[in-house]
């Protein structure tokens, strides 16, 4: 008995956590070693936002593509109804069943076709240099052919996204597609990309629709019989449907495809720096930027603030020290502001399908405009729950794009319909966007007949001057040609007058001479006023007179008013001196 009561005693020094730990021990390794493999597999399943489960529940079936657009949208009903993937589901590549390894494996793989591109330099009309690099409906069939000015085959205008170029596998992806069914493609590479060199003092940013108008007018005038196409992906996207909304009716664009555009650029700044997933994609991108840089530092050492683009960690910290610099904004909201192209889309004309996923790590849901699109008949947005950022990947191998095929089907139904749109001649308007007062110069213009204009005082990049210099590069027998077009037109007139004035002395000269400027100064100040009132008078007629005499029998009482408080001392003497004589 006192064994075992001894025992007990022994057994109940023993602390609680001491018992713990012993328990703790007998458990084998292996079960640890699941427990944190189910811990850090939870923690990575919400991180890179999988949705594997997801799909395994709803049977691989994939996700509804939802369609916005105008109840009355011919272009919705005669063309986009036609299209089957338009109005079918999309399922993501099982092992890439997140946005965050769709963009990582588009970034680093993308598995794009094989195929040789054509290069053609353009010469823009301030010296700039953009790679314009084709692929022939032909080139995808093996021969090598050369693009005739009469040919009549669609042309495709591809615009790529920031910092990308005709190398990107998504953009090879849609090159290679449009071109084996029977289209002329051509990548409208940025400033500064494609392994072309900065040749002018104008970078390319996300507004920047002038190097896409000029590439536009141009293969217009060299191939008027060609059916134009554009599609822009990203940043690409985001110029592609700014440049429609500031051309409105005023372009040779037939139809269109946005892909992935930011929209607001504005929101997508608050929202790449929200999570902590979203700044390494921030980060990222601001180490291509900087990349960018680095290949023009010359350039930008003179223009920009080197120092700052060096120590940029973020895009806006990059806009901040290069892009406001160059392009004369004064802050980086203002910049954003100005080059989100949701403030264009009410007037797109041009038929136009946009594609988002709502899962887009880059580009958020917030920014894209819905309501704008489904006022505007020409507009059909469609938008995925999955997808990622450019890449929408199909199939076991990875080997297709959605958005590729989706964008296809759009336009060839497009093309096969009367819906295509027919350029209209007019005045070229550019729409300005929302505006803050920053932006203004504070002055004005008191012209000839009175009336006032305000003066702005815009940078040398925002007035463009069409230019039709071009770089054509060609291929013949392996022999490169290059032609320079270059027309200018130059009207001078003079116009000379001359008076004979009689001789005079060198005092009455000197005399006369200072009476005149006296004279001209007073007739030089009264002459706004002199201006207004012959402007009033011309436009007004007789109200003015009768006005006149409205505003002389209103204002009789108060003038009496005032001429009894101004004399009515001498008025109470007067009084006072009558009264004093009764």
């Amino acid at each position: 008995m006192e064994a075992v009561a001894g025992g007990g005693g022994g057994g109940g020094g023993e602390s609680a956590g001491e018992l713990l730990l012993r328990a703790a021990a007998m458990v084998p390794a292996e079960h640890y070693a699941l427990a944190a493999l189910a811990v850090v597999s939870v923690l990575a399943y919400g991180f890179l936002e999988l949705h594997f489960l997801g799909d395994l529940l709803r049977g691989f079936r994939g996700g509804r593509v939802e369609l916005t657009f105008h109840p009355a949208s011919e272009i919705y009903h005669r063309v986009a109804s036609k299209c089957r993937s338009l109005h079918g589901r999309y399922l993501a590549t099982p092992w890439l069943a997140s946005p965050h390894l769709q963009t990582l494996f588009l970034g680093i793989s993308g598995r794009p076709p094989s195929f040789t591109y054509k290069r053609q330099l353009y010469t823009v009309h301030d010296g700039g240099t953009i790679a314009l690099d084709w692929l022939l409906a032909t080139d995808s069939k093996g021969s090598d052919g050369i693009l005739s000015e009469d040919a009549s085959a669609p042309l495709v205008v591809i615009v790529p996204g920031l910092t990308s170029d005709s190398a990107a596998a998504y953009v090879k992806h849609m090159a290679y597609s449009m071109a084996t069914k029977g289209c002329n493609t051509v990548v409208s590479n940025h400033r500064g990309l494609g392994g072309v060199s900065i040749t002018s003092d104008c970078l390319y940013n996300a507004g920047w629709t002038e190097d896409l108008r000029e590439v536009i007018n141009y293969l217009h005038h060299k191939y008027p019989k060609a059916p134009m196409l554009c599609v822009g992906t990203s940043i690409g996207a985001n110029i592609v449907v700014k440049y429609l909304g500031e051309e409105g009716e005023n372009t040779p664009v037939a139809g269109a495809a946005s892909i992935c555009s930011p929209w607001d650029l504005v929101v997508g700044d608050r929202f790449i720096s929200r999570k902590l997933v979203q700044r390494f994609y921030d980060k990222a991108l601001a180490f291509g930027l900087k990349g960018y840089a680095k290949l023009h530092e010359p350039v930008l050492v003179r223009l920009a603030n080197w120092e700052g683009i060096k120590k940029s960690r973020s895009i806006r910290e990059f806009d901040h020290h290069a892009t406001c610099m160059v392009a004369k904004y004064e802050t980086v909201d203002t910049y954003y502001r100005r080059c989100s192209s949701a403030s264009y889309v009410g007037n797109v004309s041009v038929p136009l399908l946009c594609v988002n996923a709502l899962d887009d790590p880059l580009c958020t849901r917030e920014a894209i405009p819905w309501d704008e699109c489904r006022a505007n008949k020409n507009i059909v947005l469609a938008t995925t729950p999955n997808g990622g950022h450019l890449a929408f990947f199909q199939g076991l191998t990875a080997g297709r794009l959605w958005w590729v095929g989706a964008v296809s089907e759009f336009l060839f139904a497009l093309l096969d319909s009367k819906y295509m749109h027919q350029q209209k001649a007019q005045d070229h308007i550019l729409l300005s966007s929302l505006e803050s007062s920053i932006d203004k110069s504070p002055y004005v213009n008191v012209m000839e007949d009175g009336m006032i204009a305000p003066v702005t005082d815009d940078g040398p990049c925002d007035d463009i001057t069409p230019s039709h210099q071009v770089n054509d590069i060609k291929q013949d027998n392996g022999d490169f040609t290059q032609q320079n077009e270059h027309t200018r037109e130059v009207d001078d007139k003079n116009i000379t007058e001359v008076n004979a004035m009689p001789s005079q002395s060198p005092e009455q000269s000197a005399g006369q001479q200072v009476e005149e400027h006296y004279v001209g100064k007073f007739h030089e100040a009264i002459a706004p006023v002199k201006r207004s009132i012959n402007q009033l008078t011309r436009y007004q007629g007789k109200s003015v007179w009768l006005l006149a005499y409205i505003a002389f029998v209103t204002s009789w009482p108060l003038l009496g008013s005032l001429a009894f408080i101004a004399f009515r001392k001498k008025f109470r003497n007067n009084l006072l001196a009558k009264w004093l004589r009764r």
